[in-house]
């Protein structure tokens, strides 16, 4: 399939969120914020979006001191009583570590309390702190995973019907007939299936009919053009109408692209040199940065040129949403909501007015 043709559905423009994982934020003297405070600082960030006019605000959920949301249901739940338009979601729910019926009845309190909503992002994660937190065996990551997508699909194919939900599996007890509460009040729940780098999982979302959301944190995004074609591919097979696709990536605005570059990159590089340094990567420097920014996957500078950078990345893979990933490490409340202000005055209409 020539990806060139791909396109997100006529008559739909492309959907523009933001993505934070809560990342611990510092004060104006290079102190680490409290938790609370962070958490608080993120409901203000979220409520602003809302009144920018963007589409979606997801937020991740991690267990570990660097980042400050464990809870993102909850943190959610806030900001839905706070806005009146915005999709609220998950940027990813580790759901290998997570009971498949509470991840359902929180998001769908979540879309209650919102008036319809409430999306999730189901995923593995790229963090394993779940793991043990929670008691499960690393060596059944993918089981876990497999058998509790499972479990959820059946729970949004019989959402709030009279036979309720029957499930058998070897990860926990058999359903039968069993009811789960509270039911999504419209339609059922948008669900939508993170892929990193797994070529499994794309043929598993479209296996399920879900949306798929791609993780490019790096490299060229048009590397992803053959998980589009399989993507494509497969629901070709099912005989299915095929689902959207998202695109996850890191970035920040500024006013110019000099400033941009360099508000982001300090907190940047402390993220991901802390992270690097457990997983065995060399540290990060300024040349790898700029490359990102110039060829990969970070959308870094004015509004001019990150719209551009999003626009080229929507018609290279025919994506119907975007999210920007603007936390980064200890990068400050002040210049995040800045920068979610220029995203949603500037970015958005000029990334709609490069897409016709």
């Amino acid at each position: 399939m020539d990806t060139s043709s791909v396109r997100a559905p006529a008559g739909h423009p492309l959907e523009l969120g933001l993505d934070t994982f809560g990342d611990v934020t510092a004060d104006a003297a290079g102190q680490p914020l409290p938790h609370a405070v962070v958490i608080r600082n993120l409901v203000e960030e979220g409520v602003l979006a809302d009144e920018l006019g963007i589409d979606f605000f997801g937020v991740g959920e991690h267990h570990r001191a660097d980042f400050a949301i464990s809870a993102p249901e909850v943190v959610l739940a806030a900001i839905a009583a706070r806005t009146r338009r915005i999709r609220l979601g998950s940027a990813v729910t580790v759901l290998s570590s997570d009971d498949p019926i509470r991840v359902f009845q929180r998001f769908s309190t979540v879309d209650a309390i919102s008036n319809g909503r409430a999306e999730v992002i189901l995923g593995r994660g790229s963090f394993t702190e779940s793991f043990p937190l929670f008691g499960f065996d690393l060596a059944d990551y993918e089981k876990l995973f497999s058998e509790k997508l499972d479990l959820f699909a059946a729970l949004l194919s019989e959402n709030g019907g009279a036979e309720g939900v029957s499930w058998s599996g070897t990860t926990r007890p058999a359903l039968k007939h069993q009811q789960v509460f509270p039911p999504i009040e419209q339609g059922r729940l948008k669900t939508w299936i993170g892929v990193g780098g797994s070529p499994e999982s794309v043929v598993r979302a479209a296996t399920y009919g879900l949306p798929l959301m791609l993780a490019i944190i790096g490299g060229d995004p048009a590397r992803f053009r053959s998980y589009v074609d399989l993507y494509h591919r497969a629901f070709a097979q099912l005989g299915s109408e095929v689902q959207p696709i998202g695109v996850h990536s890191p970035g920040y605005v500024a006013d110019t692209d000099e400033q941009a570059k360099e508000e982001f990159f300090p907190g940047f590089k402390a993220n991901r040199d802390r992270i690097g340094a457990e997983r065995g990567w060399p540290p990060m420097g300024r040349d790898e940065f700029e490359r990102e920014i110039a060829r990969g996957s970070l959308y870094v500078g004015s509004p001019e040129t990150v719209a551009r950078k999003i626009a080229a990345t929507a018609k290279a893979l025919g994506i119907a949403r975007f999210d920007l990933k603007y936390s980064a490490g200890p990068l400050a409340h002040e210049k995040m909501m800045r920068c979610i202000e220029l995203y949603g005055r500037e970015v958005i209409p000029r990334t709609r007015e490069l897409l016709g």
